[in-house]
């Protein structure tokens, strides 16, 4: 199969290949690593390829599919991880199990051929870690691709990989798709196991999922990927059937809620906001309601719960390091915080998540769908958000990533299933995204409503200037 070949198709396509015998897995994989290298500009891997595909199950439903797990770690069994930090780079990280998401993508037959960039310990919309430098954006190489899944975000984009793992605590599995032009999808919390080694990851806010091109290819991994596990803190009931009979299907009426006014006060590009505005209007019909409201969040609470996460998180991820020397300049000044802070503060910190969560799911109780931007306006230019720049407190830090990506962090702490879609572009031809949120559970309203916007508003020909070859 030549790369002009395999970049023509989406996941789910390259499996029915397979499946039909037109092509083997081998010549796939050999593909799939010629597309790789042709983008090697991007700076979108964490570590060279795996001399072989991590072992899988060849009966799977999606046996011999290429895909890519975000260091972002626990990784897989006996392979190394970063997380995007010189600390765990030095300290020779290895993985002694895989974690839940990785055993059921081997289940699943997925050929995992390496692992794709984060910034340090995955806290910025930026993919531009210390350690790896900045992953490139495939529309414009001098712009970012988003955080933190930005090394993921760029290799679909640029047809690298038609899908690729991604996590999301803050939006970023959401912010990166919409900087580079392509699916993201943050499941429900508890549709797919975060264990064992991460706990709680975030305590709750973190959701582990991918990035695709097609609106069908996230459908056939939350098949493959969802479903509950023992011991799962968090737990959403089953879905009644596949979702891949969900893609197509016709959703009914509708409450719509429309929000183009970013919380945080943040500034909002008439571009982005009008974007969510048309697409909204495009959902309206006769029995569908459209109104413009938001939930009413407080930007002090978003915050107030993010700082206690984040502090309390990396307090326990670098537990017992004295040296901190070899953090960027953000992630030091969280752990700082977080050793001298009073865990009466904290609590203030998880009550205010609380206060977020209860807002959110009563909204979902007034109306099926909110539609927002992504992000607040085009892909930003390198060096934009410095992570390892002095002078930042934790809550600055969350502040300043929040005016980039205002939408997308409130629905981590409800735990809502949120998608964020390439529906549109900028007057310089740069990607923007708009954000589907429905209430926890629904996972098969998103998959309806963007399949029907996938074929109103169609990306699939959209190709960035740099793309595999």
């Amino acid at each position: 199969m030549r790369v002009d070949e395999y970049t023509e198709y989406d996941g789910t396509g390259l499996g029915e290949l397979l499946r039909d015998g037109e092509i083997g897995a081998h010549e796939l994989a050999d593909a799939a690593r010629a597309a790789i290298a042709s983008v090697s500009q991007l700076n979108a891997l964490a570590f060279p390829l795996f001399e072989e595909a991590i072992p899988y199950d060849e009966t799977g439903p999606l046996a011999g599919v290429p895909f890519l797990m975000k260091d972002d770690g626990p990784f897989a069994s006996g392979r190394p991880f970063t997380v995007g930090s010189r600390l765990l780079a030095d300290a020779g990280a290895v993985a002694e199990r895989d974690s839940l998401v990785t055993a059921r993508a081997r289940e699943a037959g997925l050929a995992i051929l390496g692992a794709s960039a984060t910034p340090e310990f995955c806290i910025s919309f930026a993919t531009e870690s210390v350690l790896r430098g900045p992953t490139r954006n495939p529309w414009d190489p001098e712009r970012g691709t988003g955080g933190s899944s930005g090394g993921s975000a760029a290799l679909v984009a640029a047809r690298a990989v038609p899908w690729a793992h991604a996590s999301d605590g803050a939006g970023s599995i959401r912010v990166p798709s919409a900087a580079c032009g392509v699916v993201g999808f943050k499941p429900s919390r508890g549709r797919v196991p975060v264990g064992p080694q991460a706990l709680e990851a975030g305590f709750g806010v973190t959701h582990h999922f991918a990035i695709t091109r097609t609106v069908r290819d996230v459908a056939a991994l939350l098949d493959a990927l969802g479903g509950e596990a023992p011991g799962e803190k968090y737990r959403v009931p089953a879905p009644s059937e596949p979702y891949a009979g969900e893609v197509g299907r016709e959703s009914g009426p509708l409450r719509i809620a429309v929000s183009a006014t970013g919380w945080y006060d943040a500034a909002v590009s008439d571009e982005a906001a009008e974007l969510a505005r048309v697409v909204a209007a495009a959902l309206e019909r006769g029995d569908r309601v459209v109104e413009e409201t938001a939930p009413g969040f407080r930007d002090d609470d978003i915050l107030d719960a993010y700082v206690a996460v984040t502090r309390l998180g990396l307090a326990g991820a670098v537990a017992g390091v004295a040296d901190l020397a070899e953090m960027e300049a953000a992630t030091r000044a969280f752990v700082l915080e977080a050793r001298g802070t009073p865990l009466a503060d904290a609590a203030a910190g998880f009550d205010a998540f609380n206060t977020v969560s209860r807002q959110a799911g009563a909204f979902f109780e007034r109306y099926d769908l909110l539609v927002t931007p992504t992000v607040a306006r085009e892909p930003l230019p390198h060096g934009t958000l410095g992570y390892d720049e002095p002078g930042h407190t934790g809550r600055s830090w969350m502040a300043a990533i929040f005016e980039y990506g205002p939408f997308t962090s409130a629905f981590n702490l409800g735990g809502q299933p949120a998608v964020s879609l390439p529906l549109g572009r900028t007057s310089g031809g740069l990607p923007l995204g708009v954000q589907l949120v429905a209430a926890q559970g629904r996972e098969d309203l998103l998959l309806r409503v963007a399949s029907e916007l996938e074929s109103r508003f169609p990306w699939a020909g959209r190709r960035p200037g740099i793309v595999a070859s």
